[in-house]
């Protein structure tokens, strides 16, 4: 992950959350209670299904892989976001400001093929109960595990690929609590509008292709 000879920019300060000491401190609690209740919750759930014997099928498999993808996301930004709380200075180097917004979009594009693969699941216990064992086989989920995380590095490599040779030569001020690549876009050294559309247009058609396959998925329960 090596800047480009055009890049000057060697770390990024995050401004997202700026705001007085009173602010801070109930930011700082809130977002603990959250991300601990969040990891806690979703470990919980692992715990369940690993351990439950009435719980083992293809639906809470697929449930308890989106509680990691879920648990995996939320250590990627909050505690990071926690500890620049309690610093003056908010700054993230550039090598860990790309490799965070990777996380967030491997985890993001993770957990929306997981959601598909849920609706799928439901549509064919309800649909087709008594094929539901043969079309949900162990080794079906398990390719719905491996695809999930095989897209999210995809679309993140994607996006990677294509900002990490822009220029950076400043600003270099986020104007967020964590490092993403369409926010990184708007501090190149280039046209922003043209780089934004493409890096926009990236995450737009796997969100709304997601989207669609939800809905239809949800619209075939409803009228078949």
């Amino acid at each position: 992950m090596d800047q480009t000879n055009d890049t000057v920019v060697f770390e990024f300060v995050l401004v997202g959350l700026s705001g007085s000491w009173k602010t801070t401190i109930f930011l700082i609690s809130t977002f603990s209670l959250l991300y601990l209740s969040i990891i806690l919750g979703n470990l919980f759930i692992v715990f369940l299904v690993i351990t439950d014997s009435h719980l083992q099928s293809p639906m809470y498999f697929l449930l308890a892989n989106l509680s990691l993808i879920d648990v995996g996301l939320s250590s990627t930004t909050v505690p990071k976001m926690i500890s620049d709380l309690l610093k003056e200075h908010r700054v993230i180097s550039f090598h860990s400001c790309m490799t965070q917004a990777c996380f967030i979009h491997i985890m993001g594009g993770g957990e929306m093929v997981l959601l598909i693969a849920m609706a799928f699941d439901r549509y064919t216990a309800i649909c087709k109960p008594l094929h539901y064992l043969r079309i949900m086989s162990p080794k079906i989920c398990i390719l719905f595990v491996l695809t999930s995380w095989v897209t999210g590095v995809v679309h993140a490599l994607a996006q990677f690929s294509f900002v990490i040779n822009l220029p950076f030569c400043g600003p270099n001020k986020v104007d967020s609590f964590c490092c993403d690549f369409p926010r990184i876009v708007q501090l190149a050294c280039a046209d922003g509008d043209k780089f934004e559309l493409v890096v926009a247009a990236n995450s737009g058609f796997m969100s709304m292709g997601a989207f669609f396959l939800l809905l239809l998925s949800y619209a075939l329960l409803l009228f078949l």
